[in-house]
């Protein structure tokens, strides 16, 4: 059976299409935040400003994530890098190991941040 060889680029590639997305999540988030501040105006019944600060420290906590995967990407970019610099335009064993694991975090991440989406759209049509 004749190995598959996995270039530096091919995955380069997909680092930038992930970049993209969690820049867009940011701005997303920014969005979501202004829109509890101005949620926060408007009620004053417990059960919904509880449900507003869920959503404010969901939202905390996904920015954090999202600025670990962007730090754990540029690590992983950097060593690609080395491995050019020495003209290996082919990934090793390890590498391409983490980059499938980072792969599955994107992959897991995406699932949750559509779940978090999709229940913070929910209670926006149910209250407003």
């Amino acid at each position: 059976m004749e190995k598959q060889i996995i270039y530096n680029s091919n995955l380069h590639f997909e680092h930038e299409i992930w970049r993209r997305e969690l820049f867009f999540w940011q701005d997303e988030l920014i969005i979501f935040n202004n829109r509890l501040s101005e949620l926060v105006t408007r009620w004053t019944k417990k059960e919904i400003l509880k449900q507003l600060d869920h959503f404010q420290n969901e939202f905390i906590l996904h920015g954090g994530v999202i600025e670990d995967l962007l730090e754990e990407m540029q690590i992983h970019e950097a060593r690609m890098a080395d491995q050019d610099l020495l003209s290996h335009d082919a990934m090793d064993t390890t590498m391409v190991k983490k980059h499938m694991e980072f792969r599955k975090k994107m992959e897991i991440q995406e699932e949750i941040y559509t779940g978090l989406k999709r229940e913070f759209f929910r209670f926006l049509t149910k209250h407003l």
